[in-house]
């Protein structure tokens, strides 16, 4: 998958099929996005079209200060659209020049004129360009008087304890009350983090459970401080784990979030390397213990229990 990121001097050449949004979770209503131009452009591969999510970095309620939390960090982004299979992922830079592009003008010198679109999807809550006026009747009315394929995918609805419509505020709201399989429904796989192995404390070492840790980004949304089964993905094989979000309140006063997961069975050193944690389902609040004996009875007994 190429990237093209930092930078709006940007001009493809040949045809392409672009999705439009800010693809936040890359939820399973996102994925029917993709599914779209990808297979339109398999569909007309002699032809050369390219598949090309173009999405905004900063969000744009990010840059204006609004919702705090993203459910995928840019990285963890193009880990998904890459394996979707998407040619070109496009982050273009979101600044007030931006913000007040007049959406006529961000269809036809952007995307059709530099992007070179023949086919263009988005959901039906689009927004874009100048005050937020472009949406999803604009993008009709512009395919149809410029000869482009336009598909607006109509929000996905599952089935829980009642409908719910597929949002990335509704997992958001998910994960925030630790519904990790709830939240799993409408992302299609496990909430995950991704993140560069880094040193500890060393202190799941020193208790005879030596784990990995991940520090996330300050604007990654993490469910409730606690302990969650999570499988683990390093170098491309699958592990199991157990997994606590939080700050390790027995060991350490310090305030700083952290990703640290024991994985069944493993005894190698992966310092340096990156790592995917995807969080399975909740077991039991982060508590502080009277003593590290008590701590590592606990863990040892937690190991046991979840142990798949």
């Amino acid at each position: 998958m190429e990237i093209i990121s930092g930078t709006k001097d940007i001009y493809l050449n040949g045809p392409s099929c672009v999705a439009i949004g800010k693809f936040d979770g890359v939820h399973i209503g996102h994925q029917s996005l993709i599914m779209e131009i990808t297979q339109y452009a398999k569909d007309h591969k002699d032809e050369g079209f390219k598949s090309v999510v173009f999405t905004f970095d900063p969000a744009p309620e990010t840059f204006f200060g609004g919702e705090s939390g993203v459910l995928t960090s840019a990285a963890e982004k193009r880990i998904l659209f890459e394996r979707k299979g998407i040619d070109i992922l496009i982050e273009y830079p979101f600044d007030q020049k931006t913000a007040d592009t007049e959406p006529i003008d961000f269809l036809n010198d952007l995307i059709v004129g530099r992007l070179g679109a023949v086919m263009m999807a988005a959901g039906s809550d689009l927004s874009f360009g100048k005050k937020g006026l472009g949406n999803a009747k604009l993008l009709r009315t512009y395919g149809a008087d410029n000869g482009i394929d336009v598909r607006i995918i109509d929000k996905l609805t599952v089935s829980l304890d009642k409908e719910y419509e597929v949002s990335s505020t509704l997992i958001r709201q998910m994960i925030s009350e630790a519904k990790m399989e709830e939240a799993e429904e409408l992302l299609g796989i496990p909430y995950f983090v991704f993140g560069e192995i880094v040193h500890g404390n060393h202190m799941g070492n020193k208790l005879g459970f030596p784990t990995i840790n991940i520090v996330p980004g300050d604007d990654k949304l993490l469910p409730p401080r606690g302990v969650y089964t999570s499988d683990v993905i390093i170098d491309g094989r699958k592990y199991a784990g157990l997994t606590n979000i939080g700050t390790k309140p027995t060991i350490s006063d310090h305030e700083v979030r952290g990703v640290e997961t024991y994985i069944y069975d493993f005894d190698t050193d992966v310092y340096g390397r990156d790592a995917e944690v995807y969080l399975k389902a909740f077991c039991r609040p982060e508590t502080r213990f009277e003593s590290l004996d008590a701590l590592k009875e606990k863990l040892a007994s937690d190991i046991e229990k979840y142990r798949p």
